[in-house]
């Protein structure tokens, strides 16, 4: 069967396309090839993501680029692909196969398509629905390892990481925090308002982590183990951790103020960071794995974030870090940590 190049390619390549840019991208420069009047194009998919409901990368013809928009999920419905596409000239949208939640793909032109054109673009939508519905289970694969894993960990699982006892030595900072008198709170507590304190506290504290450059590896009950992987220097990692322990206090402070009007007891916590090397890999039983980080460091940060209540601190700070930043520490001097040979230098904000 003679096909034109574009929907050949589609047929027999797009499918293996490494991401949904590169296929909006592709099919664009070849159906531009084909001498049809584009401007610019749109693809969107929807994606299972606690917050994104959808991903729209948006084309333009003239220089090849491709930029992404998001939709968030509980917002307004929004059209603003169609805007920006619209603002490039006039515009035909398609729906694309039969899943519930159907690829949207759409084409501005540098004029009105003529009825030629326009059907020779449906033809082209219609042969996108197989290569679609493999890049969007890929897309929707990668968001839902992305929620429960972070963005890190699921690109190497997505990489193939997934043999038991593999991983590789890297360099991070760890931070550990974790709430005080949780099981009092929580006994004291019904379930449902228990659950929507703890999820105001991992947003306060995950919010600041993500913001500066770090990755939740996991929540422990109330409590939650990061890392801030070097990759400049070591100080700058170190810089990054630390502005996120006080982005996470201040967020902190903001949410007890409105848990007091509402006549409730505020979210006490303890929070430590450590640098050093850790494994990042793949632990667990022959058929459940967690891909997360171990060895002398993550113990260590676990057990100096223990020192906060009996040294009435909210933030303590270990001597490996305070070697490597510059920002103002307060010395709290030399002390034991249960299971670690060595006494650790032990530091916390100059703030307090």
């Amino acid at each position: 069967m003679d096909l034109p190049a574009p929907l050949g390619w589609l047929l027999d390549e797009a499918g293996a396309s490494p991401g949904p840019d590169r296929f909006l991208a592709e099919l664009g420069s070849r159906l531009l090839a084909e001498r049809l009047p584009l401007a610019g194009g749109a693809l969107t998919l929807a994606v299972p993501h606690p917050i994104i409901a959808r991903r729209t990368w948006l084309w333009r013809a003239e220089t090849g680029a491709v930029i992404e928009s998001l939709g968030f999920a509980g917002g307004p419905p929004s059209h603003a692909e169609r805007d920006w596409l619209a603002g490039l000239g006039p515009v035909l949208e398609d729906t694309v196969g039969a899943a519930p939640d159907k690829p949207v793909l759409a084409w501005a032109g540098i004029r009105g398509f003529d009825p030629a054109e326009a059907s020779r673009l449906r033809q082209a939508a219609r042969f996108a629905a197989a290569p679609l519905a493999a890049l969007a289970e890929r897309a929707a694969l990668s968001a839902l390892l992305e929620a429960y894993l972070g963005r890190r960990s699921a690109a190497r699982v997505r990489a193939g990481a997934l043999t038991r006892g593999t991983g590789e030595t890297i360099r991070a900072v760890l931070l550990y925090a974790d709430l005080r008198n949780f099981t009092a709170l929580s006994e004291a507590t019904p379930p449902a308002e228990m659950i929507a304190s703890l999820d105001a506290w991992f947003d306060r504290v995950a919010g600041a982590i993500h913001a500066f450059g770090g990755e939740v590896l996991k929540f422990i009950g109330d409590g939650l183990l990061a890392i801030f992987p070097v990759t400049g220097s070591a100080a700058e990692a170190c810089e990054a951790a630390l502005r996120a322990v006080v982005a996470a206090r201040a967020g902190m402070a903001h949410l007890d103020a409105a848990r007091q009007a509402q006549g409730l007891p505020p979210l006490l916590f303890g929070t430590a960071l450590h640098f050093g090397d850790v494994l990042w890999g793949n632990i667990g039983a022959v058929d459940r794995l967690d891909f997360t980080a171990i060895g002398p460091a993550v113990n260590l940060v676990s057990r100096l974030e223990g020192l906060c209540r009996p040294l009435g601190r909210s933030v303590l700070i270990s001597g490996a870090v305070a070697e490597e930043t510059s920002s103002p520490l307060l010395p709290l001097g030399d002390h034991e940590l249960r299971g670690i040979a060595a006494p650790c230098a032990v530091f916390t904000l100059a703030e307090g």
